[in-house]
């Protein structure tokens, strides 16, 4: 069984036992968060739509961390500007419990 589910701006295909890294949530560490917005859910047959209004996904929340570093480099030819900056993206890391269908 899995299910699809929409969280900071992306779509997550899960299934229960899944680690998941997210958008973060601004959730502590061994705290449960519950997604309700769930696109599908396949068990033994497809349901998407109003079938999945009342579906929720529960999860607990394994840490809090960075990603690694992407370098943003902007150039411009001929005229000597050259800038270089670094991002780390904020995630949070999810266990999928339970599937409520």
């Amino acid at each position: 069984m899995y299910a699809i589910i929409a969280t900071g701006g992306k779509q997550y295909k899960v299934a229960e036992g899944d680690i998941v890294n997210v958008e973060k949530l601004g959730v502590e560490a061994g705290e449960t968060v519950t997604f309700d917005q769930v696109l599908a859910v396949k068990g033994d047959a497809l349901k998407v739509g109003a079938d999945v209004a009342s579906a929720t996904v529960t999860a607990t929340v394994v840490k809090n961390d960075k990603a690694k570093k992407v370098i943003v480099y902007k150039y411009k030819r001929k005229t000597g500007y050259h800038k270089k900056n670094g991002h780390r993206q904020q995630y949070t890391q999810v266990k999928i419990e339970k599937i409520n269908a």
